[in-house]
């Protein structure tokens, strides 16, 4: 497919493709920043694909990210979690302000490709976290988000649906929704076939479609060095079981994953979005990564710097005493992205542009020859132009009975669905 489109073509797409919010707040933009459900419908269209979703945690992976989706004719997903850039952030970039990042850089950079703006992980796990997410969701949405996802797998299953029924109407009817079974914690409380359709069947009843749904899966967030992942036959077999109601799989903790694994998600699941937070910022800061941006540690347990890559030496030192005075250890590293974000962005501009090229490499590698992400951009542009709207409906109907799924129903057929949950803990990003 050609990366060319006529500016004609281009400016009708822009007219129709973009939603209210984005229309609204960026009136004069050439940025083609489109509902999440967009890019779920390219993937699917185009099979065994899958976009990324690049967590924005800095100016530079948000850059770095657009530029080889340009480049790879990719749509994309750019993203931030709650733990990252909610109201208690360890990021510049947030839910209300992402957007305004990715608008100005389309336009500065001269992105064509139609972009997501998703707010990940909205992590519900009391009940005061549903009556804070009743003024906290709006008010994302009104900021430029495109697609969301509620994630109440912190709670029983019960509540989980219970509170996803409950927050579901503050999510425009046209943006990207996703929603979540079982806590990313690696190997511990795997998620099962039983708990997934609870939750996609007693959405359905209630007419709520969402285009993903993410599982633990055996993988987990953050710095990951052992061999265990993504287990690809337990994520096929849920997959195979919500095939009904049309739903997709979001790939939660990518890094740390080998290359052949993914491609094998790619292949053998209906996963159409994989999440990648960690490998970016490592990447962009210039540290030693393996084949899939994993982070390579020293035999002292501590990053490894190569020269002339990322941050400047200088800076970098300067993160190691910031990082040793306050007793930070590897895992840890996430929350230096607001405490150096300006530090960043003040470095000279050769700096910053090899920050962003680091981060341009590897996300093209991974569109391109693990994901089979390339072209999908005009699969987007078709659809708008099919459906001549920024909305292209659901991608599923209600095949569920809701007289089946009351909320004393669900408690019901809650308390009766076995699964380990895994222990306790904090599994934020």
């Amino acid at each position: 497919m050609s990366h060319q489109i006529d500016s004609k073509t281009f400016n009708r797409v822009l007219d129709i493709g973009r939603p209210p919010n984005i229309s609204s707040l960026f009136p004069n933009s050439k940025a083609l920043i489109v509902s999440g459900k967009f890019v779920d419908l390219a993937m699917r269209k185009k099979g065994n694909a899958i976009s990324i979703a690049a967590n924005g945690r800095s100016y530079f992976i948000i850059r770095g990210a657009l530029l080889a989706a340009q480049k790879a004719n990719s749509c994309i997903i750019i993203e931030i979690a709650k733990s990252e850039g909610g109201a208690n952030a360890y990021c510049a970039v947030n839910y209300w302000n992402m957007a305004r990042i990715v608008d100005a850089l389309c336009n500065e950079l001269h992105i064509t490709v139609p972009v997501a703006v998703h707010a990940d992980h909205y992590g519900i796990k009391n009940r005061k976290d549903v009556e804070t997410a009743k003024v906290e969701i709006p008010s994302m949405f009104e900021a430029g988000i495109t697609s969301i996802a509620i994630d109440a797998s912190h709670l029983p299953d019960d509540q989980n649906l219970l509170s996803s029924l409950e927050l579901a109407p503050l999510v425009p009817k046209w943006a990207g929704l996703e929603t979540e079974v079982g806590e990313i914690k690696g190997k511990s409380g795997l998620s099962t076939v039983d708990e997934a359709l609870f939750l996609i069947q007693g959405l359905n009843a209630h007419g709520i479609f969402p285009n993903w749904i993410a599982l633990n899966n055996g993988t987990t967030h953050g710095i990951e060095a052992s061999d265990e992942g993504i287990q690809v036959d337990l994520t096929a077999d849920i997959h195979k079981a919500l095939a009904k109601y049309k739903v997709s799989g979001a790939q939660h903790g990518t890094s740390g994953n080998s290359s052949q694994r993914l491609r094998e998600i790619a292949e053998k699941t209906r996963t159409t979005k994989a999440n990648v937070a960690t490998a970016l910022q490592m990447i962009s800061w210039g540290l030693e990564v393996n084949d899939y941006g994993n982070a390579i540690l020293d035999e002292t347990g501590s990053f490894i710097k190569v020269p002339g890559q990322g941050v400047t030496e200088t800076l970098w030192a300067e993160i190691i005493r910031y990082a040793t005075d306050k007793g930070l250890k590897a895992g840890d590293y996430k929350k230096l992205n607001i405490v150096f974000e300006n530090k960043f962005l003040g470095q000279p501009r050769e700096i910053r542009e090899r920050m962003a090229g680091r981060v341009e490499d590897f996300v093209y590698h991974m569109l391109t020859n693990v994901f089979n992400a390339q072209d999908s951009a005009p699969l987007v542009i078709e659809k708008i132009l099919e459906t001549r709207s920024f909305d292209p409906g659901p991608k599923a109907e209600r095949i569920e009975d809701p007289n089946d799924w009351t909320p004393e129903k669900i408690t019901r057929r809650g308390a009766g669905i076995a699964g380990d949950k895994g222990g306790s803990g904090n599994f934020d990003d």
